[in-house]
């Protein structure tokens, strides 16, 4: 049995969708931020970062959104969701989540969590970085239409954990100031995305 703790509208949703995709059997724990539960003794037990989201398995508990969309995808290798038959396209997948993880994500969060870079009473330097996020975003977004996403998946014609993830980061593309006409190819994914009865399923447990 598998545990994902979770948040709503966090980068949870893309383990969420893939343990849908491989037909796992688990169980989910919300985790509220608006009470701050991700700082609660109990949650830091499970992941002292304090951050979502957190898979335990029977082996231990793994955060990191890479770490845990390959370990789901490894532990149902019939679904062949990471390519790991084939080093080089394996690579590739790795090399595109660790994108989205290390710059793309990183610099929405530029938006509402600048005190992660900054003292928090700096609201001057809070209020630029907020400024630059529809830049950066927005940039990290025109790489990937134009470089990165082969179509009609992200891998191309196989679908693959690199898709729930770019998927999950694509919902707050007009939050952060993204022009949506500028990266079409992107825009397309998420709405093809968005018609999976998996995701539907996912997106529905979080928000009821």
């Amino acid at each position: 049995m598998l545990t994902l703790y979770y948040a709503p509208h966090t980068i949870s949703l893309a383990t969420h969708i893939l343990l849908e995709e491989v037909g796992a059997d688990y169980e989910t724990v919300r985790i509220d931020f608006g009470k701050t539960e991700q700082r609660s003794p109990e949650y830091l037990k499970v992941n002292p970062k304090g951050r979502m989201p957190a898979l335990v398995t029977d082996q231990g508990i793994l955060t990191e959104t890479p770490a845990m969309l390959v370990f789901v995808a490894q532990s149902f290798p019939k679904a062949n969701l990471a390519l790991i038959d084939d080093p080089f396209a394996f690579a590739q997948v790795q090399a595109f989540n660790a994108y989205l993880c290390s710059h793309l994500h990183v610099a929405h969060a530029h938006r509402m969590r600048g005190y992660r870079w900054v003292d928090a009473a700096d609201t001057h330097s809070i209020a630029a970085m907020q400024r630059k996020v529809p830049e950066a975003v927005g940039g990290a977004f025109e790489m990937i239409e134009s470089e990165m996403l082969k179509g009609p998946w992200v891998m191309g014609e196989r679908y693959t954990i690199c898709d729930p993830y770019l998927f999950t980061l694509a919902q707050w593309l007009e939050a952060d100031g993204v022009d949506p006409k500028k990266i079409p190819k992107v825009v397309d994914h998420r709405r093809r995305m968005s018609e999976r009865g998996t995701v539907k399923e996912a997106i529905g447990e979080e928000l009821a």
